[in-house]
């Protein structure tokens, strides 16, 4: 007839998160109740596409005879905001008209003005993220000439990262 919060206590309970809602004391032979519950659950990252719970109904009265029991599957969805941020240092770069590269040498300043390129990826949240793939396109070639050089990638955070092929291919 009218709504009632419930006393809710969790536990363990033969090794399973167990929460306990006592409905009422005495409830009335016949009677029907509708519970409308709010769960709040934390650390469901690793727990796949979705969380099972068991509800089941007992008295502490005489058994019951009928099913007391149902199982609720809900679809468990992360969400995080990524933001790659990036910049170049030198930010601007400028060759002289005259200048060539000279092939087969060894030496960096042979090859251009070294320009690094470093990018930040930052997770906003709410949820924490793993497994994350970032490909970055680079503009090696411009009209059949090499545009940029790569020498190096590298990483910091615990991040893994490959490899593109043609890395150092002159070995500068």
């Amino acid at each position: 007839q009218g709504q009632e919060k419930l006393s809710c206590n969790p536990r363990k309970e033969n090794g399973t998160h167990v929460v306990l809602c006592e409905l009422g004391n005495p409830m009335k032979a016949g009677a029907q109740i509708t519970v409308d519950m709010e769960l709040s659950v934390s650390g469901l990252e690793d727990m796949g596409d979705a969380i099972t719970f068991q509800l089941q109904l007992r008295s502490k009265n005489s058994p019951s005879t009928t099913n007391t029991s149902a199982t609720v599957t809900v679809p468990v969805e992360a969400q995080a905001e990524m933001e790659l941020r990036g910049n170049s240092l030198p930010a601007t770069t400028v060759l002289p008209v005259s200048w060539r590269r000279a092939k087969g040498s060894r030496r960096l300043e042979d090859h251009g003005i070294k320009v690094e390129h470093v990018y930040q990826l930052h997770n906003k949240g709410p949820s924490t993220v793993s497994g994350v793939t970032l490909h970055l396109a680079i503009p090696i070639r411009l009209g059949g000439r090499i545009l940029l050089y790569l020498l190096e990638l590298g990483t910091e955070g615990g991040m893994n990262c490959t490899n593109p092929p043609g890395l150092n291919a002159e070995q500068v």
